[in-house]
């Protein structure tokens, strides 16, 4: 092994049927070394091993969930022995909601692995309540809730392919206030101080993606200033998740439903933000066509 070659350890866990496996399929694709159903006892004695064979793993993920038993309450102490060691360590959580995750159990017509003599919606309810300390302190926590196998397969290479570069990643996502925050959301920013272009006759078919309902929004009265003052709160925040070695953050910006102001502010957010040349920006529109 080169003295100085820091590898990378991806540790990938989160909520039953928040989409695990499809997340290990997708890091093979991009060329992770994938263990799946790992102890998280075993973590420092695989750590060691990818690190000090000849022809070294650059790349592995470890996917620990809670099939791990009573081994998986010790997983952040695992975790923390790996300090000091020539491998960079990362937690990827994922999330979704509970009505998604009764769905897909309904679909595969499998009792969730802690419900016992109880309903899948007991045992979600448990899965939480342990899971989250380990949520609390994750690098990303990916919200699965609204995301098809492809779009979750994408999202995995948006993160952690192979060709990701040493910038923050950072995806600003517009949301209806009426469809719930997004989990993953780092920071949240309520933009229905802008008049609801929904109550124009003539706007009300079309999106914030269309000219004329985004030229709307941003003409209002604070709309740009909205613009120009949160991005300049955002630069020490930014600054500060890569002092941090944060390399992802979610900015979500809300409205009524999720179709008209939201996404106008987002994308105009995404391209004031895509200035910072330390910042890699995507922007995604989580609630649009639900209206």
């Amino acid at each position: 092994m080169t003295d100085n070659l820091r590898h990378e350890l991806l540790v990938v866990t989160g909520m039953s049927g928040a989409g695990r496996s499809t997340v290990g399929n997708a890091l093979e694709d991009l060329g992770w070394y994938v263990v799946d159903n790992l102890p998280p006892i075993m973590l420092e004695p695989i750590t060691d091993l990818f690190t000090n064979t000849k022809t070294p793993v650059p790349r592995l993920a470890v996917i620990i969930d809670v099939r791990g038993g009573e081994f998986f309450a010790e997983l952040e102490q695992n975790i923390a022995l790996l300090e000091g060691k020539t491998v960079s360590v990362r937690v990827a959580f994922l999330e979704a909601n509970d009505a998604t995750l009764v769905k897909r159990f309904e679909q595969v017509r499998r009792p969730h692995p802690l419900q016992g003599t109880g309903t899948i919606l007991d045992g979600i309810a448990e899965e939480r309540r342990r899971l989250l300390p380990l949520r609390e302190s994750a690098d990303v926590v990916i919200d699965t809730s609204d995301l098809n196998v492809h779009q979750l397969s994408t999202k995995t290479a948006e993160h952690f392919s192979l060709e990701a570069t040493s910038k923050l990643l950072l995806t600003i996502v517009s949301f209806g206030f009426k469809y719930g925050i997004p989990a993953d959301a780092d920071n949240v920013a309520d933009v229905r101080f802008i008049p609801n272009p929904f109550w124009n006759e003539e706007l009300r078919p079309f999106t914030g993606l269309d000219q004329q309902v985004s030229d709307y929004v941003l003409a209002q009265e604070g709309a740009m200033d909205f613009v120009g003052s949160y991005v300049k709160s955002l630069t020490p925040v930014l600054a500060g998740y890569a002092r941090e070695n944060k390399h992802y953050a979610t900015i979500a910006i809300g409205c009524t439903g999720g179709k008209h102001r939201s996404v106008a502010v987002a994308n105009e957010l995404g391209k004031a933000l895509s200035q910072n040349n330390e910042v890699s920006v995507t922007v995604r529109h989580r609630d649009l066509g639900k209206e």
